[in-house]
């Protein structure tokens, strides 16, 4: 593979996407941003390019990273919808890969369509060709260890898929769905992470109050989630079935658990993941 992709936007999550591919090689990266000197920070980061806007990114690259957020994406479209059509009616189309929650694949080409006016969905390769892919990746990418789910259009190829596969593999885990379930993957391992942060911080707070200094209930706390998590991974075991596991009758672990039964906790969690579910499809 040897491809120019493009970032319109260089936050964190961006930015953390764009490692991952140059980790992986074989790929020129440039960034467009409002904020030109975060661009050129995250381009100087990585070896990269910075564009002088963002309809200049979507006439370079191969793959087209929307890297913002949801209410500026409408914008964004609008700018670069032009390029896309002068690209589709010369047979070169570029592949879009929105990261934006809520927004659909029906509605971002939709969007595309009514930027470029009379004509969008009806020259001699329609605008509506473009292949596109929706992403929803959390934070932990920032480090390599994320969950990346995607869903692509009929127009993305197995080329495609592969390409974009090899680009974000450096991310962490890369995993493709049908969009149905991207809502609900926003609520699980898109939101998922503050979720875990407060229970490794509860977990700690709850070591100090039993005499543990902070830097080691923290360190301990985070430590047992981790391994905790790599156990579920790595041995393909349920999750309750390794829960059974700590828990000896009538000893510390089955008390512990009951005291988090008696707040219910595993519906307070099913709750969190839904109401963060329900949110992303508002935003639809």
């Amino acid at each position: 593979m040897n491809t120019t992709i493009s970032c319109i936007g260089s936050g964190n999550m961006g930015f953390a996407l764009m490692k991952a591919a140059g980790r992986a090689g074989g790929v020129n990266i440039g960034f467009s941003d409002s904020d030109g000197e975060k661009a050129k920070a995250a381009a100087a980061a990585l070896e990269g390019t910075v564009f002088g806007s963002n309809a200049e990114a979507a006439e370079k690259s191969g793959f087209i990273f929307l890297a913002v957020k949801p209410q500026i994406l409408a914008g964004v479209l609008a700018e670069i919808a032009p390029v896309m059509r002068k690209r589709a009616v010369a047979g070169d189309v570029p592949v879009l890969v929105s990261m934006a929650a809520g927004w659909s694949i029906a509605k971002i080409k939709a969007a595309i369509i009514d930027a470029c006016g009379p004509g969008g969905a009806t020259d001699k390769v329609p605008i509506a060709y473009v292949p596109v892919a929706r992403l929803m990746p959390n934070t932990p990418a920032l480090i390599s260890k994320g969950m990346i789910a995607y869903a692509a259009s009929p127009e993305f190829t197995d080329k495609n898929a592969a390409e974009l596969e090899a680009m974000l593999k450096g991310a962490g885990i890369v995993d493709r769905i049908e969009e149905k379930y991207l809502d609900a993957v926003t609520g699980l391992s898109g939101s998922g992470p503050a979720y875990v942060y407060m229970f490794i911080e509860a977990l700690a707070d709850g070591g100090v109050r039993a005499g543990l200094p902070r830097d080691k209930a923290i360190r301990y706390a985070a430590q047992t989630v981790f391994g905790s998590a790599a156990m579920v991974l790595e041995t393909g075991r349920h999750p309750g079935e390794l829960k059974d596991m700590v828990c000896s009758p009538g000893g510390t672990t089955i008390a512990g658990v009951a005291a988090l039964e008696a707040g219910a906790f595993r519906g307070t969690v099913m709750q969190a993941v839904e109401a963060a579910w329900r949110r992303s499809k508002e935003l639809a």
